[in-house]
Formats: structure tokens, sequence, C-alpha cells
């Protein structure tokens, strides 16, 4: 295992930002930043051993302050659309910023991230870790209570990339639901994903309103362009007429991932069948939520040049189902002061 610390730039306020390379011996390389938990790059080798980074993101850290889709982000306090902006938690209204048509997505105006993390790194046999801390204030983009939030990134030797999310509410009752926002594309030659075969192992999804907002419950993905219970290349079904589909400009959809809740199992596997690429994504979380980049509109690119277009990658967000706080048929968010939240999440990259 390998592991490096370089300065990354500078923020408005004259604050450092850090990049760690963390490298194992097969040559499967993940950097991240501090700034926003940000996953920089993933480099992996193809079924030849060619190694490339399948991580849509940028080489600098003036990019990812400027505006983009959060890639590779660091997701918080609550990650995905809450409606209207609005919860109500023991009796009391909270008001958040509205950033996404009439909701407030992935934190607010400046959630996780945005903003700076202490980072502490350390280098074992078998893997590599990078361990970010923060405190939220009581008030932050809206949320009550104070938070401490702990995000432990690994690298292993196995060729897996290990997210451990741990976050303790100090004072006061709150919602959190933590996630990674990264865009992955397992042939970076490639303007599109739809090649991408994709199996989930969900037999049910949360339907949404036009707003992508779930409407409550579960219903099976028997017959509809949500089924992926068998390997299906997301080309098949993305361009069908469905009112989600058309929501999201493609997939933007939440399943209820089978088995335990709580307990670390495979949540969804693609395979690229051009590069022979693998990725598997297991959790702790109920809902993996499928994303084909349906709002990515060319605005961005690739250090090398090419455009960042609709479609043009997949992101796998393990994590609570939006809107849950007003929801209280979907698993809970609610943390109360006091308790800790846990999750993890694996991501395991293979060949086929």
């Amino acid at each position: 295992m390998n592991l490096t610390r370089q300065p990354f730039g500078s923020l408005p306020d004259g604050a450092q930002a850090d990049l760690f390379t963390l490298t194992n011996d097969n040559g499967v390389e993940v950097s991240l930043t501090n700034y926003g938990g940000i996953l920089v790059t993933v480099v992996t080798p193809d079924r030849s051993g060619k190694l490339e980074n399948i991580n849509l993101g940028f080489d600098n850290l003036p990019s990812y302050l400027g505006e983009h889709p959060f890639f590779g982000a660091l997701v918080g306090r609550f990650a995905n659309r809450i409606a209207g902006g609005k919860f109500t938690l023991n009796g009391v209204e909270y008001t958040l910023p509205i950033n996404n048509g009439p909701n407030s997505l992935h934190g607010g105006l400046r959630g996780f991230d945005k903003r700076l993390w202490h980072a502490e790194s350390a280098q074992e046999a078998d893997r590599a870790t990078v361990v970010l801390t923060y405190r939220s204030a009581d008030g932050e983009e809206g949320y009550p209570g104070t938070l401490d939030v702990r995000v432990t990134y690994s690298l292993r030797q196995d060729d897996a990339f290990q997210i451990d999310y741990a976050a303790t509410a100090l004072d006061k009752d709150t919602h959190v639901n933590l996630t990674n926002h990264a865009y992955f594309n397992l042939n970076p030659a490639a303007a599109t994903v739809y090649e991408h075969l994709v199996q989930v192992n969900a037999a049910r999804y949360a339907p949404a309103n036009a707003d992508l907002i779930p409407l409550g419950r579960f219903d099976p993905v028997d017959g509809t362009p949500f089924d992926f219970r068998t390997p299906t290349a997301i080309g098949a079904h993305i361009h069908e007429t469905h009112p989600m589909l058309a929501a999201g400009r493609g997939y933007d959809v939440g399943f209820l991932v089978d088995g335990e809740v709580g307990t670390l199992r495979l949540a969804a596997r693609v395979t690229e069948p051009h590069t022979g690429r693998s990725l598997e994504a297991w959790t702790t979380e109920p809902d993996c939520h499928l994303y084909t980049g349906g709002f990515m509109d060319g605005s961005n690119h690739s250090p090398s040049g090419k455009v960042y277009q609709k479609h043009g990658a997949f992101c796998l967000e393990t994590q609570r189902f939006p809107d849950a706080p007003n929801q209280p048929s979907l698993p809970i968010t609610l943390l109360r002061a006091g308790e800790t939240y846990r999750s993890t999440t694996v991501f395991k990259f293979g060949t086929l």
C-alpha cells in the first residue's frame, strides 16, 4: 500500500485543501480531497491491465469550487431531496434552503460537499485510510442540532474502496442521511454508459412524482423499466415513456435493496463489456439510488477535455430514501440526541 498527501489549492478564505492519493499493490488508485470529501480520481485496470480513471471529476480545486453536479462529493447533512425544503420535528418546523426546483437537495446551498474537513491519514499492510471529521453547527443550512461527523475512506488490498460513516447528534434530535456521489464510467472512452450492464438486488422501487419526491410506497419492479434483477443494459429502457424516466431525464430512482437493513449486502453490480471492468456496491443502507447523469449538460469537462454529457456516467448512491423526514412510511432518518448514525458502503472493483 502507498499513501501520499499534497497541497490541492487554497479556498477563498485562505484555508488549504489537500489531495490524498491511496494506491494498492495491484495499481488501483483513489485520490480524494478533504474539501467536500470529494473523490477526485478512481483508477482501475481493464481486463488487459490498462489503468484508467473511471470517476468523473477535475484535476484542480477551482473547478470543484465552481458549478458542478456534486462530482465525487460527500453529501450531507441530508442526501437527496426534501420536499418543499421543510420538515417538522418535535413540533418545530424547520426551513431549509431551496436549491432544486421547489425542494432542498443534498444538504442545501452549502452542504457537507462544500466544507473543508479535518483530515488524518494512516497506512497499514492491507489498507490505506483517510479519516475526515467535521462539526456541523446547530442551524447550519437550517438543520437542528450540533452534529459530529466522521467519515473513513479506505482503499484495501483486495481492490475494494470502503466508506464508513458515523455521525453523533450532540444536543438535539435531527435528521441524517449521508452518501457519496461518485460518477462512474467503466469505459472512459465511451460518451455514454448505455452499454453498461446493471444488476440491482431489489424486487421493489420507490415511485416518485414529477419533482422526484417519493410517493411513500414501494412498488414491484416487475413489468417496469426499473427491473434490473438480471443484468440489463442501461440503454435498454432509458428512453421509454415513463413519468419517472421523464422526471429524471433517465434513471433517478431509489431501489429498496433486498435483505436486512444494517447488514452489509450486495446492492448492485455493474459490468462493462468492452473493457471488462466490473463494480459492485455493497451497503448497510436500504436504498441503492441509481442515477444516470440526466442533468449533466455538457458544461463541465475532464482534464483531458472530454465533455461530461447527459448519460455519460452512473451513480450508485447508497442512502436512506428522499423526503424521509416528511414520510413516516419510509425507513427513518431521525437521529435522537446522544445517538450515533452509522453506515458502511463498499465499492469492489474487478474485471470479467
